[in-house]
């Protein structure tokens, strides 16, 4: 689920960049530093905009600027239960790992319906019904989030397709 949240970030400026647009260099480096970034339990997909950016404190020793930088920013955080698409990265016998923007997920074979087989003699590996359903490399998957483990930078899920408008998508 998407959510706008107000957070603070440190920023260091090196001294070559004081100068009159010192606050446009500050919040171009966190933008930088902080897009795309995982941050726990959540992704910070865009920075709407700043909202306090502090007076430079000088650093001992370094001559580096410190900044206190507050802003605003779309965040993405997946919540057990939740239904999300994503694309399938990789097949094997155990189940399939795919891809949902930055959150990695994998389905195990226990965790699909049971007309669905993995299909050992298939190029490239997949899993079928032999009938209208085959999940392959890159194919579209609705997936409900059973399960959910994050660490520093990084967040990966345990997903089921075993429920009524799970699956395959087609399209």
């Amino acid at each position: 689920m998407f959510f706008l949240h107000n957070l603070e970030r440190r920023v260091t400026l090196h001294p070559s960049y004081f100068g009159r647009n010192m606050h446009e260099l500050v919040t171009t480096k966190l933008v930088k530093d902080v897009e795309g970034t995982c941050a726990g339990d959540y992704y910070i997909i865009a920075i709407m905009d700043t909202f306090d950016v502090s007076e430079g404190r000088i650093l001992p020793g370094s001559g580096l600027a410190e900044f206190t930088v507050g802003y605003r920013a779309v965040v993405w955080r997946p919540f057990k239960g939740e239904v999300i698409d994503a694309i399938t990265q990789t097949v094997n016998p155990h189940g399939f790992f795919a891809q949902a923007g930055p959150l990695r997920l994998f389905v195990s074979s226990h965790l699909m319906p049971d007309e669905i087989q993995y299909d050992a003699s298939a190029t490239p590996a997949q899993f079928t019904n032999n009938a209208d359903i085959v999940i392959e490399q890159g194919t579209h998957v609705r997936v409900k989030i059973i399960g959910l483990r994050t660490e520093v930078g990084e967040m990966w899920a345990i997903g089921s397709i075993n429920g009524d408008f799970l699956g395959c998508l087609q399209g």
